[in-house]
Order: C-alpha cells, then sequence, then structure tokens
C-alpha cells in the first residue's frame, strides 16, 4: 500500500536501531499480520542479548551528550518533531489503522494527540521549573533543581502504538532523558515507521545517535529492560498482569516505574442527566476501539427511574453501528487485534451469561465477506448484577454491562468496588451530585468527568489512575517530574558555617 512505502515499511525491516542506525541481531523474526484482513503486512528481525546491550551502550554514551544541551534547544528538537509527524499524520495515520485495527478517525486522531504532545513538551522545556526557599540559617540560600534520571526505557502496548510512546518519550527527551522503546511485539510497524520520522529530524540537527533507541522483541526484551540497573525510569503500559511483574522486578532493584495498566470504566447516569449527551457518551465509550483503550467504557450505572429508556436508546443506537474495515470512513468500528482477543470476548460473554446476565444486544464473532481475518465482533450489552465475577474483569473487547442503582451513594459504591480505577464519569445537571461525585468521599479514579464520558482524556491533563491501574501519570501537567530527579541546594554565602541542633567544636 502507498503509505507503507511512504513510512520506510519494506517486507523485511530491521528491529532494532540506536537512532538512523540498524542494528543487524540474531533474535527471531517477527511477523505482522493485519487484524483488517488477516494478511502478512512485514516482518522485522526482533533483538537478542547482545544487540540489546549494544543499545543500551549507545544510549549511555548519547545521554552524557544530550543532558548537557539547553532544555530550550532539546525543545526545539521535538517541534521539529511534531512538524514532521504534522507532514506524515495521514500515512502513519493510516498505518496505525491498518496495523491496530482501529478505525480510520482515531488513527489519525491518535498521530494528533503525538502533535499535540509535541506542542506541550515545546513549551514545557522552558518550565522545568524548581522552588526557592527561605533558610533558617543567616546568610544562606536554599533551593531545588531538576535534573534528568538517564535511559527511559518505554514498554508500550498495543492499543495505542504510537500515542503512548510519545507521551513518554517527548516529555523524557526535553527532559534530558534518552529513550529506548519496546512496542509491542503486535504491532511493531507502527514503531519501525516513527523511529524513521524521528531520525530523519534527529541527523538533521546533530543529535547524537543513541538519544531514540528501538528494540523489538517479546516478554523477555521487557524483562531485560525491568532488571536492568542502568535504566533508572522503566514506563510501561499494559495489563495489571504485567505492570505486577514489571513493578516487580524495577522495585527489587529499586528503580523506578511508570505503570499505567487496566481499567474497567464507569459511568452513573443519574435521573437528572441529559439522557442524549449521556447515550451518546456511553456509545463511544463503549466501542470506540472496539472496546480496546484502557478507557473504555465497560459499565454503565443507569438511575433505576431512567434506566429502560437508557436501555432502549443504547439498543436502538448499537443498531445502527456499523462494523467492517477500518480504513473506511464510513465504518464505525473496527475488528480485535488477533484471534486470541477474539477468544477472550467469546469467553466472557459465556461467563456472564454463567451467572445469570441477559444480553439485550447479542454478541457474536462475524463471519462472510470482508471479515475473513476471522476478528471482527459484534459489540454487545448485557444487563448484570454489581457482584458478577466477570464484571470486576476487564476484557478488551466491546461488551457493555448496565447496572441499576437507587441512590447516589449506592452508584459511587458501585463505582468504586472494582480493583481498578482509572476513568470514571457522571452525567447529571444536579450539581450536588456532580460535586459529590468529584469529592474526597467520591470516584476514588484518576480521572473524573461530569457530563463526558470515560475516553477522551486531553493532553494538557496527567493521564493514570489508581489501584490495580498502577498509579502512574503521563502526559500533561506535572507528568514531566516522573522523568527527573530533585536536588536540595544549599548555598552558605557568609563568613560563619552554622552546624546543626547548635553543635560547636573548638578549632
Amino acid at each position: 500500500m502507498d503509505f507503507l512505502s511512504l513510512l520506510h515499511i519494506q517486507q523485511n525491516n530491521d528491529g532494532v536501531s540506536t537512532g538512523s542506525k540498524w542494528l543487524k541481531t540474531g533474535g527471531e523474526t517477527l511477523s505482522s499480520f493485519s487484524p483488517v484482513n488477516g494478511q502478512l503486512i512485514a516482518t522485522v528481525s526482533t533483538t537478542d542479548k547482545a544487540g540489546y546491550e549494544a543499545v543500551v551502550a549507545k544510549a549511555q554514551e548519547a545521554f552524557a551528550i544530550w543532558r548537557t544541551w539547553p532544555a530550550p534547544k532539546r525543545g526545539e528538537i521535538v517541534r521539529q518533531i511534531g512538524e514532521a509527524l504534522r507532514t506524515y499524520k495521514e500515512p502513519l495515520g493510516k498505518l496505525v489503522s491498518y496495523e491496530m485495527g482501529k478505525s480510520l478517525q482515531e488513527g489519525y486522531g491518535e498521530v494528533q494527540e503525538m502533535i499535540d504532545i509535541c506542542d506541550f513538551a515545546v513549551g514545557l522545556s522552558r518550565q522545568l521549573y524548581g522552588l526557592t526557599m527561605h533558610s533558617e540559617r543567616p546568610g544562606h540560600r536554599m533551593y531545588e533543581q531538576w535534573h534528568p534520571l538517564g535511559i527511559t526505557a518505554i514498554i508500550s502496548a498495543f492499543n495505542f502504538p504510537v500515542a503512548v510512546w510519545s507521551w513518554n518519550s517527548m516529555l523524557a527527551w526535553v527532559c534530558g532523558n534518552v529513550c529506548i522503546w519496546k512496542p509491542s511485539e503486535k504491532t511493531p510497524l507502527c514503531a519501525v515507521a516513527c523511529q524513521h520520522i524521528v531520525a530523519e529530524v534527529f541527523t538533521r540537527n546533530n543529535v547524537p545517535e543513541g538519544v531514540c533507541c528501538l528494540v523489538t522483541g517479546g516478554r523477555e526484551t521487557g524483562e531485560w529492560m525491568s532488571n536492568d540497573t542502568r535504566i533508572p525510569l522503566v514506563s510501561a503500559t499494559g495489563s495489571t498482569r504485567m505492570g505486577k511483574s514489571v513493578g516487580a522486578a524495577v522495585g527489587a532493584r529499586l528503580g523506578r516505574s511508570l505503570l499505567e495498566l487496566g481499567g474497567n470504566n464507569a459511568i452513573i447516569i443519574s435521573k437528572d442527566a441529559d439522557l442524549d449527551i449521556a447515550v451518546l457518551g456511553a456509545l463511544f465509550g463503549a466501542v470506540g476501539t472496539a472496546g480496546q483503550r484502557c478507557t473504555t467504557t465497560r459499565r454503565l450505572i443507569i438511575h433505576e427511574s431512567v434506566y429502560d429508556t437508557i436501555k432502549q436508546k443504547l439498543v436502538a443506537a448499537y443498531q445502527q453501528l456499523n462494523i467492517g474495515n477500518p480504513l473506511d470512513a464510513h465504518n464505525h468500528v473496527g475488528p480485535l487485534i488477533d484471534k486470541d482477543a477474539v477468544a477472550l470476548y467469546e469467553k466472557a460473554i459465556a461467563a456472564c451469561k454463567q451467572e445469570g446476565g441477559h444480553f439485550i444486544v447479542e454478541g457474536g464473532v462475524l463471519q462472510g465477506a470482508g471479515y475473513e481475518s476471522g476478528c471482527y465482533v459484534k459489540p454487545c450489552i448485557a444487563e448484570a448484577q454489581p457482584g458478577y465475577n466477570i464484571v470486576q474483569h476487564e476484557t478488551f473487547a466491546p461488551i457493555l454491562y448496565l447496572l441499576k442503582y437507587s441512590t447516589i451513594d449506592e452508584a459511587i459504591a458501585i463505582q468504586n468496588n472494582v480493583p481498578q480505577g482509572l476513568s470514571s464519569s457522571i452525567m447529571t445537571l444536579n450539581m450536588r451530585e456532580a460535586e459529590q461525585f468529584l469529592s474526597h468521599a467520591g470516584s476514588d479514579c484518576g480521572i473524573a468527568n461530569v457530563n463526558i464520558g470515560t475516553s477522551g482524556a486531553e493532553i494538557g491533563g496527567a493521564f493514570g489512575g489508581e489501584k490495580e491501574t498502577g498509579g502512574g501519570r503521563e502526559s500533561g501537567s506535572d507528568a514531566w517530574r516522573a522523568y527527573m530527579r530533585r536536588q536540595t541546594n544549599t548555598i552558605n554565602y557568609s563568613t560563619q558555617l552554622p552546624l546543626a541542633q547548635g553543635i560547636k567544636f573548638d578549632i
């Protein structure tokens, strides 16, 4: 396809790079199949341990130089990356859609998120502020400053194959760090494309080789990174199971981990909600990216007085969904990432029915012309109970559970009574309900919205969640601090040296 050649995607690609240089390693070959049609897109060579060691060594060399570049100068490089992404937005967006399976509009939107974080990071490069404090000792000045950590390892997931990497890398770069990226083995070609785009900018500006590194591989590669004492920060996005493994390995060596893990997100729909807005927010939240977002709406907690009305509106809305090739802008829902995801979808439906759930919109795997990959499924809706075991777990697929409540306290309790704590919303025009939802006694999630859905976080706010979501924060606000180390400085400009606790020495 034409967009592949524009991004330098060939049938056989090297998957290990220190920037503009691609390394030949003894790793296995990794094949990328499109969930759109089941066809092989291309293959990449993965890294072996020798290749990994070469990448880390080059990253260490680069950090010694890159950290000395003034932060605004590093920001200028990121600004140019943003301009390059604007140039490549159409072909890169199509590759995201084709390799991952999300709709074309969402593919373009993901690249736009990359552009937005570049813009944010450029401004941030002049705002890496510390604080000045008053010393209790005369003739002394105290302040704090922030220094880069070193190597930032980025382990990304398939569902956002480029955006989440950019959230981490652009901030890490303006902070003075270098990056090693291990993309999902399900979407390696999106990473190869990004590496080519960034390498063009870095080469033009004489950025040291090793500031932007790429290693492709599976679980073993991630374990090398997690256990590597030369890597002070590992940022990992994926399942809670994966995050626990990464967190334990990094914590055992007293490193830092930034974890963005599972979500089991809910929208509370009040009796005082604007029902049209509520249904629209629930619809997009539940079926966007075929239910494969960490912020996907998986539970609707609906007041008993409007329950039947919401149910009817949702059934009507689901009947209007177009499911098919995501490169066709008329389709709302594309495929799941692979047949393993389809099997988990079917298993969740069976589990819900076994527990007593009643499906008002039936699910199933689509077959026939246009669905040859076997990865297309029907978004479905089940009436369920909060205590169902399946409702407590995240299924990365378009399955929506309807739950009923009678009081706002009950609704918030249902919302919070799951292991995950990423995104949450309430649909209400009642100010008291909205404020209670946002209060200390309200949502326990990292993101809490009023009258918008659980998906669609903006770049300017810190993104992340609590409990089994991992506690990490990426993107906006002061998330940049995760990529730096704090240093407190005291300067004595007096002729005396007052000691702590009034201690004196006769010398």
